[in-house]
């Protein structure tokens, strides 16, 4: 076991070492030329190294001492109305686990990333949000306070959306990009509800502080029960969002219109396992509500179910690896309603190396595939599944259909959540512009005005022109006329 000094300061290389690379690269290609390739995916994957070697000693050393609990406080970071932001960071089992997790799959996919974007327009774009989004997800990961922790989920979420956004040329990418955007700002709603309802109940943010202090995953919080209720049902509707759960999960295939490496780190291994971090963060407070519990199971079984379905009917292997994701991702939401945390953490572990590997070799899947049906050439075809030879017929035609359909989760989404929140946005709209009109003495002007009085001043030009008259004499007669009026 090391000296708490001694790790702590390790558990603080390792969430710095990426955020120096971020910062250096940043400022050289903001004030002076883009580097080469080599000297822009060395600087990162250096950091990442210094990164994993780091994680690996602080995770030897928590195996050494399973009970450790150490906060590592690096200072505060501002001060206002007699309440401090902390920057600490928490080194557990559990954070020790992630950060290793993170800092391998990101080397990885940034190491697969230096052949694969060759004389790609935006390498150097893409190393730069990698090691962005390294520095959030080992802040999120190792996060000894919930503050600290929503800075992590926020940066992460931003990467995110520039890296679904990636090809920015094509309009397919900005697109799915707007959607991961939109389902992230909604649901991250729930997690800064939790933030202030965590300083209203519990008077605190630290983990240490909350959850008692005991090696993870702890006891039941000191907390009431409707309290952690609410509390856990708050960070659940974030967890929701972040890892693409029923029936808020259905941006998840859409931004694979990213790279191949960002869909890998992103969406096969690190991004969408956030929110079963967060969940097993809050392991103490689950405890203390089974009603919460009993929800994280309910939607992790029917996520499950859909992505299961919904996976095997897709034709492309990037979609079907999401759907696949998806559903191995409820299945641990169903673990941890279910107390198992120690068998999600595994399952979360495993199951995020074996699917950035498939992530990775996504492109060889058609290959793959022919190879196995050439070698499987004259045999039978399988069987359907028990469900295909149990259910009646007309059931299961309709299964496929809906699974085809994707269960119309997406239209759903656009009638009955998007389409109110732009008629809210416009009334809001609507609203402001009346009351700025009345406190400022100025008539209103209504927005569509602009192009009324454009579509009449080409009308006015257009019978000059018929008229015999040059068009840019009607425009200056009509401009004159337009001075005259305002005099």
């Amino acid at each position: 076991m090391l000296p708490d000094l001694v790790l702590g300061k390790l558990a603080a290389l390792a969430v710095l070492s990426p955020a120096v690379a971020f910062a250096a690269l940043g400022a050289f290609l903001l004030l002076l030329r883009t580097p080469s390739e080599r000297v822009v995916s060395g600087v990162v994957q250096s950091s990442l190294a210094i990164s994993l070697a780091a994680s690996l000693v602080v995770w030897g050393s928590s195996v050494a001492a399973p009970y450790a609990f150490l906060p590592v406080e690096l200072g505060h970071w501002f001060e206002a109305s007699g309440y401090s932001f902390d920057v600490i960071l928490l080194v557990d089992r559990l954070s020790a686990t992630m950060m290793v997790l993170v800092s391998l799959i990101a080397l990885v996919a940034g190491r697969f990333s230096v052949a694969y974007l060759h004389r790609e327009a935006g390498f150097a774009r893409f190393f730069l949000l990698l090691a962005l989004f390294s520095t959030g997800m080992l802040a999120l990961v190792s996060a000894g306070s919930i503050d600290l922790l929503f800075a992590g989920w926020e940066i992460v979420g931003v990467t995110s959306v520039l890296l679904v956004a990636f090809f920015h040329e094509r309009a397919a990418p900005a697109r799915a990009a707007l959607r991961v955007y939109v389902t992230y700002r909604l649901c991250d709603v729930g997690l800064l509800v939790g933030v202030v309802l965590m300083h209203q109940i519990a008077g605190s943010t630290h983990f240490g502080e909350v959850f008692g202090g005991a090696a993870w995953p702890g006891t039941a919080a000191a907390i009431g029960a409707p309290g952690a209720t609410a509390l856990a049902l708050c960070l659940f509707l974030a967890a929701m969002g972040k890892s693409a759960q029923f029936p808020l999960g259905s941006w998840l295939p859409r931004a694979m219109e990213g790279p191949t490496p960002s869909s890998a780190l992103f969406y096969g291994a690190i991004s969408i396992h956030a929110g079963v971090y967060l969940m097993l963060r809050a392991a103490p407070v689950l405890e203390r509500s089974p009603a919460a519990s009993a929800v994280v199971v309910v939607v992790g079984a029917l996520t499950a179910v859909h992505g299961t379905l919904v996976g095997r009917v897709q034709a492309d292997v990037k979609s079907a690896l999401a759907y696949a994701t998806m559903s191995q991702v409820g299945i641990m939401f169903v673990e941890i309603g279910l107390g198992l945390y120690w068998l999600a953490l595994v399952h979360l572990f495993a199951h995020a190396c074996l699917r950035c590997l498939q992530m990775l070799r996504s492109p060889s899947a058609l290959r793959d595939a022919q190879e196995i049906r050439a070698a499987h050439a004259g045999d039978p075809l399988p069987l359907l599944g028990i469900a295909g030879r149990v259910l009646p017929a007309p059931l299961v035609r309709r299964a496929y259909w809906l699974a085809l359909e994707r269960f119309h989760l997406e239209a759903l989404q656009q009638r009955f959540i998007a389409a109110p929140l732009v008629r809210l946005g416009q009334a809001v709209d609507r609203f402001e512009r009346r009351w700025v009109a009345a406190l400022s003495g100025v008539a209103e002007r209504h927005p569509g005005a602009a192009r009324d009085d454009g579509r009449a001043h080409g009308e006015r030009a257009g019978a000059a022109a018929t008229a015999g008259a040059p068009a840019s004499v009607g425009v200056a007669a009509s401009t004159v006329d337009a001075k005259g009026a305002r005099s």
